[in-house]
């Protein structure tokens, strides 16, 4: 309890190494995932969100997903407490003057993929932290290089995207700006290494490799679903069986958030002007009808629980 009383046992983080400490400014699902990730492989973390009663909750949150570790022998008692020594949270942008590098991760669900909101966050991290620490976005369609033109060392920023589920993928995708300097990049390459993951350079380009891909299968299986040519559950079932993937077009769009995917089709249809990209007419009705998919327990299909139940409802809609 002291944990979440305090937002963090430390009243001061000391710097281990070169990586001794990361900032994360915006900590809903995705500032999480980077939280933990960091602090599991042993870096001090400071998270910054607005208000002292949405950091509370998000060491609710933290502690909710690290007891579902204990609970399936993930780690132990011990290791979540050592975890938790490591997080702290604030409101106060100065905190982040510790810190070896600084990722803003707003949600795109409230801000949407807007570049001014965080063109603001990168000049305030500028303002507080040392010359040589990388400013970084999680971005997907939008440009590092935009962000970075706020700053007076725009060569610092680097883009770095992570895939969700953060815990479980294994690549990050490293965009490298216009102006980005090539020890920049580096920095963030190895930094990718001491939390595990694997790097893959991009040279810059809205989408990045993973959205990009991604968007053309989900619209592909939404033309399949409007042609009649098969069902939801079956169009599923054989991407699934047949390709090897972990889940379907329509399980993965519910899983990340049909607004969401939304954004990320007008972004890049906006840029691209490439069809592939246009957003399916049943993405909108589904959006239009907040049926925005597991977050809000309808989508493709209907959710009890976080399960997929059945997709009655999104059957009435595209017909």
């Amino acid at each position: 309890m002291n944990q979440l009383l305090e937002f963090g046992l430390g009243d001061k983080l000391k710097v281990k190494g070169k990586f001794g400490a990361v900032g994360v400014v915006g900590c809903g699902s995705i500032g999480q995932g980077i939280v933990l990730l960091a602090a599991r492989n042993g870096m001090e973390v400071v998270f910054i969100d607005v208000s002292s009663t949405r950091i509370k909750e998000i060491f609710i949150s933290i502690e909710s997903q690290l007891d579902y570790e204990i609970c399936h022998w993930g780690m132990t008692s011990s290791d979540k407490r050592l975890v938790l020594s490591r997080i702290k949270g604030s409101t106060d942008y100065k905190e982040l003057g510790i810190c070896d590098i600084v990722i803003e991760a707003i949600g795109s669900r409230k801000q949407g993929t807007l570049v001014e909101p965080r063109k603001d966050i990168f000049h305030k991290i500028e303002s507080v932290v040392n010359a040589e620490t990388i400013i970084s976005s999680n971005i997907s369609t939008l440009m590092i290089s935009d962000l970075a033109e706020i700053l007076k060392n725009p060569g610092r920023a680097v883009g770095i995207h992570f895939i969700e589920p953060i815990d479980k993928t294994t690549i990050v995708e490293v965009v490298k700006g216009v102006k980005s300097t090539k020890e920049a990049h580096e920095k963030v390459m190895r930094f990718c290494q001491l939390i595990r993951k694997k790097g893959v350079c991009v040279n810059e380009s809205p989408g990045n490799i993973s959205t990009r891909m991604l968007i053309p299968i989900i619209n592909e299986a939404c033309e399949i679903l409007l042609e009649g040519i098969a069902t939801i559950d079956d169009i599923d079932l054989t991407m699934r069986e047949t390709f090897g993937h972990n889940i379907g077009p329509f399980e993965m769009a519910d899983k990340i958030g049909l607004d969401k995917i939304l954004k990320y089709m007008e972004n890049l249809y906006a840029e691209y002007g490439e069809s592939k990209y246009k957003a399916s007419p049943v993405i909108k009705r589904l959006v239009r009808a907040n049926h925005f998919g597991r977050y809000s327990g309808n989508g493709f299909y209907n959710y009890d629980n976080d399960k997929p139940v059945s997709n009655n409802l999104t059957h009435a809609l595209v017909r």
